[in-house]
């Protein structure tokens, strides 16, 4: 079973300490949000566990081993996606190859054919068979948004980060990015969501993570956390009492 733990992860920057003793884990295909205000954090803390970034201090282990000591592509192979806030598509490839060159390189053994069976299933999912013939860069961005969860479903991750998915969407492709997520994790894959659309996030999650000023300062049901006081004071704007 899939098992992410991060433990007493710091961050810092120079004098400035970013995230101070982050600890979690994430067992099973679990649907968590990630929220908190600008600047607590947030981003670091994705990057730290994709890769992109190595803790000050602290450990990450994926299913027993070690990945915060990986580059992105080994913890990628180890079983992690994520997707960016701002999108990373091929903008002069098309949608097709969009599809099959990350996951070509990623099983450089499995045949051609297979793959693009696979792609064309992907697209017709994600709703954008018809663009798979469209360069990236003609694709608005909610259509980018969707083809970066397409690639994402061709490396066939256990574990995927989405930053910020919904938002500048059009409400029609939301939709389709929300069935994406409910169904993919009821195939058995867990998420960790970084949205500022509170609605959304309380609505899809199972589980919250609450960070402020690089503290983790909530962690639990939704709907627990959204009455929690630090929570309210520190995201939601209202002052403890």
């Amino acid at each position: 079973m899939l098992k992410l733990t991060s433990n007493n992860i710091y961050k810092n920057f120079g004098g400035l300490e970013v995230l101070k003793d982050v600890s979690f884990s994430v067992e099973g295909p679990e649907l968590i949000g990630l929220i908190g205000p600008n600047g607590a954090g947030k981003t670091t803390l994705t990057n730290i566990l994709d890769g992109a970034l190595k803790p000050s201090s602290g450990t990450v282990y994926m299913n027993g081993e070690r990945i915060d000591t990986r580059p992105p592509y080994g913890v990628a192979r180890a079983g992690l996606g994520r997707t960016f806030q701002v999108t990373r598509a091929f903008r002069r490839m098309t949608v097709l190859e969009n599809l099959l060159i990350p996951a070509m390189a990623m099983r450089a053994t499995a045949r051609q054919r297979d793959f693009e069976e696979k792609a064309n299933e992907v697209l017709e999912f994600l709703t954008i068979g018809h663009l798979r013939n469209e360069y990236a860069r003609a694709l608005s961005g909610g259509q980018q948004k969707l083809l970066e969860l397409g690639r994402l479903l061709m490396l066939d991750p256990q574990m995927i980060i989405l930053d910020e998915p919904f938002a500048g969407v059009h409400p029609r492709l939301m939709e389709v990015i929300y069935r994406y997520i409910t169904e993919t994790n009821a195939q058995g894959k867990a998420f960790i969501i970084i949205s500022h659309d509170m609605d959304t996030i309380f609505t899809l999650s199972r589980r919250l993570l609450v960070l402020n000023y690089g503290d983790l300062i909530a962690d639990g049901d939704p709907e627990i956390v959204r009455e929690d006081p630090m929570v309210k004071a520190a995201y939601l704007g209202e002052d403890e009492e």
